[in-house]
């Protein structure tokens, strides 16, 4: 295997990347997955939109602005412009974005690309230690940062890092910044395959993962789900929950309606009848966020809110079949499900309209295989679970990560997911293989939960594990042994819950917790968080 000459003058991605015979197999087999050498995806995604359709088509709404393709090609060509000109900015730099989805984050993602940065894609919850944890993994040179998170950020042990807010006062805040600017940007003519992003994923040992993907797999995402199963319209109106720092969100509310040239409704925060109201009142006929929504938004009665929408999208955690059967009952719309992982950038199983079958993730979306292994990486018989395995024009490739040989075995990506395959090639989902919970979506590793847990003062051990809910899917419980002489009581839990929101980011934090007085553990001291789960189970039930 080898790679196209890259533009980055700055090598620290493709140094990092793993050792070619660690790769998962890659295939290109549709013909638009073929692309030129040299590829820079915001040209394509951004650049020629506007030479195609014109600068005057709506692009990104908010409940409050509306820029059309021509604005934000120059605010990112702006943007582009203040981070090279200002700020030094190399081709091959990383630049942390931090954010909730706003028109400034998506022009500060496209200003990086532009520029020939990295762009480092993180939640704006996340707290000042984890932020440092990911300032070392991936050590971005500039963090481009809304004015209203940057205390988290300001709090965080990161050496060298120049930070650039937006959206707020002063002369040196981007927006005023951009204004001096005149908006014209040569576009860094990238390799197709130099790294455009770091996603992190949570890794289970508690520390993150961090992936990096190409410019191609940017655009291969959009060719392969987007384009065969989603089949967007230039008229269409996106809008979803997602945060823009996951995969999920970042293919469906701007690389899937930027590559057809239709607009998309960034929402910062929106509860299920607010979310729903968003939806009548803008026309969106595209919608993406998780199980949780949707059951939400039905049992808030605003199903007649979503009159207009068109595509239902799922994702981020099982789609159980009643709720899908209730939800076509009630809107006649078929929600599209599907599996994807950070590792793969988006969803690699789907399926939508009559090829449905409610419970089923789906079959491989066009552009991807698909099998069922067993721990020896052997093909099970259909109908007996197993792990599933991956391959397609997109792959894992951890940033200098031993975790690397885990999830890519014998070519194949390994998603810590256990699936059935039925006779017909669809894909029934089972479990995770490992200690994540996902809960509304979010992916959580039990042992980053145990860490913030194991902090405080009260707390002699904890283990934490995701316990069934109706609600989200699953939640985080924790099990706690406290120190001597402190009450096993409801202000203990609100004291404990409270701090685990202080430390990371609150969306983690144990929505149950049960105090015991002791945990299960191996004869060599190891937390069995197996049986921890069996308990949480049988308390579910």
């Amino acid at each position: 295997m080898e790679l196209s000459p890259s533009a980055h003058v700055d090598t620290f991605c493709r140094d990092r990347l793993p050792p070619f015979p660690l790769w998962p197999e890659l295939h290109f087999d549709l013909p638009e997955l073929v692309y030129p050498a040299r590829l820079n995806c915001a040209q394509r995604l951004l650049d020629d939109a506007v030479e195609r359709w014109g600068a005057d088509r709506p692009c990104l709404l908010t409940p409050s602005e509306r820029w059309t393709y021509g604005e934000l090609l120059h605010r990112a060509n702006q943007v582009a412009q203040v981070l090279t000109e200002d700020f030094g900015l190399r081709p091959g730099n990383r630049v942390l974005l931090r954010g909730p989805n706003n028109p400034w984050l998506v022009a500060a993602w496209f200003g990086v690309l532009k520029a020939g940065g990295v762009a480092v894609t993180t939640m704006p919850l996340l707290r000042a230690s984890e932020l440092a944890e990911l300032h070392d993994i991936s050590r971005p040179v500039v963090a481009v940062c809304d004015h209203r998170y940057l205390d988290e950020l300001t709090a965080a042990d990161t050496p060298g890092l120049a930070v650039l807010a937006y959206g707020g006062p002063g002369e040196q805040d981007l927006a005023m910044r951009c204004a001096a600017k005149d908006g014209e940007f040569a576009n860094v003519g990238t390799s197709a395959d130099d790294v455009a992003l770091i996603a992190f994923t949570s890794g289970t040992t508690g520390r993150p993962k961090a992936t990096m993907h190409f410019h191609r797999d940017v655009l291969a995402n959009a060719d392969t789900f987007s384009r065969h199963v989603l089949k967007p319209r230039q008229d269409d109106v996106f809008t979803g929950t997602p945060p823009l720092a996951f995969t999920f969100g970042l293919g469906g509310l701007v690389v899937f309606p930027l590559h057809v040239g239709a607009a998309t409704l960034l929402i910062e925060q929106a509860a299920p009848q607010q979310l729903a109201d968003l939806v009548a009142e803008h026309g969106v006929t595209v919608l993406f966020t998780a199980p949780t929504a949707y059951r939400a938004i039905m049992a808030a009665g605003a199903v007649d809110r979503l009159a207009g929408v068109r595509r239902c999208v799922s994702a981020g955690e099982a789609l159980p079949a009643a709720v899908w059967e209730e939800f076509h009952a009630a809107t006649g719309l078929r929600i599209i499900d599907g599996i994807g992982a950070t590792e793969m950038l988006h969803v690699f199983i789907s399926a939508a309209d009559e090829d449905i079958r409610p419970g089923a993730t789906g079959r491989p979306v066009p552009g991807y295989r698909a099998m069922v292994v067993n721990e020896e990486g052997e093909p099970v018989p259909d109908g007996q679970p197993g792990l599933l395995a991956v391959t397609g024009p997109t792959g894992c490739r951890y940033l200098s990560d031993p975790r690397q040989t885990t999830y890519v075995k014998d070519g194949w990506n390994i998603t810590g997911d256990t699936y059935i395959r039925d006779q017909d090639s669809y894909f029934w989902y089972v479990a995770r293989s490992d200690d994540m919970i996902v809960s509304s979506g979010y992916n959580i590793a039990g042992p980053d939960v145990e860490k913030a847990l194991a902090a405080h003062p009260y707390v002699e051990e904890c283990g934490v594990v995701g316990a069934p809910d109706d609600k989200r899917g699953m939640l985080v419980k924790a099990y706690v042994v406290l120190r001597a002489e402190v009450a096993a009581d409801e202000v203990t839990v609100k004291e404990l819950q409270n701090f685990v929101k202080r430390t990371i980011a609150p969306y983690k934090y144990p929505r149950a917790i049960e105090f015991v007085t002791e945990l299960p553990r191996t004869s060599n001291g190891k937390l069995q968080r197996s049986e921890l789960r069996k308990q949480a189970h049988a308390a579910a039930d």
